[in-house]
């Protein structure tokens, strides 16, 4: 979908003081390249944009009101950094990696990736390989932090998987930040392209590099994903948010699917003081398979919002989600997950499930799963449950010898290892497992 701006649109300008400011921040130098009128259509629509607040139905439990208190600004300057903790065994030489939202060519590896394959960062790439055809095309890409990011963009990660092209290693999307004294404003951005036959699994991980002074920073990671599936295409995609405590993370995944394609993601969010995810499936032929799983698990005071949508519009789609949340201390989560079920999409099968743990009786979770149907011949369920440690669970361990505390950790681990267990990565795995073992606040109540 290409933005256009209409004179209404251009003549609403600058309506929020804080987004003008950030606008100003993160747009380049004018430039002649093809990405120039891209970024002006973007920038039309933040400048005649707000920032969201709790008065709109979409963000009514997600208050943004903290962000507006920092002044961002971008450091397109690369800094060195370590990343040697951070390389996946299984992409070792199939990763880019960028820095703040530069590109790091020396701490990258593209080699022995197949023919027919292309994972670059956009500025090395010519014309010729078709990205201005997908690059900002996606569905709601005039949402206001969607817009941004593209009014700001001068690189991308991006990955091309050419016709019945199988890539057997993940591709590995590495984004560190890396934060001084000021805050730090990064807006990470990839394109993903899966031609008609072609198999991929990619993984976008988002991290924060504290280096010697292990001093949390403020910074606000603004990302944008863009996966275009072709007919009968496969993509696995584990997407794992590890900012910063004092981080915030807006993050846009945008999938559209061609007839017969398929879509897995693995969605794990444990950083930022608050953090919002918004993941899009637009469905453009029939026969499509979409699994979504997720897991948040959050302490302290930080808020995650997970909010999703999947637009199943032609018939005999398929969609399977469970999102899980592990909330502890004075935490907040939020599910919103929308399916939309219009009447040409017959035969449609649909499931929705939100599980929720909450480790604190001062914790909280608010949850939504919503299905829109009009369609009259399809099969659709949707459910959320929120519950506590049982203590009949933790009494029976205990009478196995083993104390509370590790019988809690034990319960914990098994709720989250239903969703971990699935991702296609097995050194991921382990990592995610040490993740859910390393955070010993969710383990008491606070």
């Amino acid at each position: 979908m290409t933005m256009q701006v209409s004179p209404a649109v251009t003549s609403l300008v600058d309506r929020d003081a804080f987004l003008t400011g950030l606008l100003q921040e993160v747009t380049p130098d004018k430039s002649e390249d093809w990405l120039q009128d891209l970024r002006q259509n973007a920038a039309h629509w933040v400048r005649h944009a707000v920032i969201p607040n709790t008065r709109d139905e979409e963000w009514r439990f997600t208050d943004l009101s903290a962000l507006r208190q920092v002044q961002f600004r971008v450091d397109r300057e690369l800094t060195a950094v370590d990343i040697a903790g951070l390389i996946l065994p299984e992409a070792v030489n199939s990763r880019l990696v960028f820095v703040n939202g530069v590109y790091a060519p020396e701490l990258s590896a593209v080699a022995d990736l197949p023919a027919g394959v292309t994972v670059s960062n956009l500025a090395g790439l010519s014309e010729s390989f078709g990205t201005k055809k997908y690059l900002a095309q996606a569905g709601g890409s005039q949402e206001v932090f969607t817009a941004l990011n593209t009014a700001g963009m001068t690189d991308a990660a991006v990955v091309l998987v050419a016709k019945n092209v199988v890539v057997e290693s993940p591709i590995h999307l590495l984004f560190v930040s890396v934060v001084g004294e000021d805050a730090v404003i990064s807006q990470p951005r990839c394109l993903v392209v899966a031609e008609s036959g072609s198999q991929v699994c990619l993984v976008e991980e988002f991290i924060n590099h504290r280096g010697a002074e292990n001093t949390e920073r403020v910074y606000l990671n603004n990302a944008v994903t863009e996966v275009w599936i072709g007919e009968n295409a496969e993509v696995s995609h584990v997407r794992v948010e590890r900012d910063g405590l004092e981080a915030f993370h807006v993050g846009k995944t945008a999938v559209t699917q061609a007839r017969d394609s398929r879509y897995t993601c693995h969605a794990f969010c444990c950083g930022g003081q608050l953090s919002r995810h918004n993941l899009e499936i637009f469905q453009t032929g029939e026969q499509t398979q979409t699994t979504l799983n997720g897991l948040t698990m959050i302490s302290g005071h930080q808020l995650a919002d997970t909010h999703s949508t999947i637009a199943l519009n032609h018939p005999y789609g398929t969609s399977r989600q469970l999102h899980k949340c592990i909330v502890g201390d004075r935490a907040h989560a939020v599910f919103n997950g929308k399916v939309f079920v219009p009447k040409p999409a017959q035969l449609t099968d649909a499931g929705q499930l939100n599980r929720n743990l909450l480790l604190s009786s001062k914790a909280r979770v608010d949850t939504k799963p919503q299905l829109e149907i009009t369609a009259d011949n399809v099969k659709c369920a949707h459910g959320a449950t929120v519950s506590q440690l049982e203590d009949d669970e933790i009494f029976y361990l205990q009478s196995r010898g083993i104390n509370e505390t590790d019988a809690r950790k034990l319960l914990i681990n098994a709720f989250a290892a239903e969703i971990i267990n699935q991702i296609p990565v097995m050194s991921l795995q382990e990592i995610l497992l040490n993740t859910v073992n390393s955070l010993k606040s969710l383990s008491s109540d606070s």
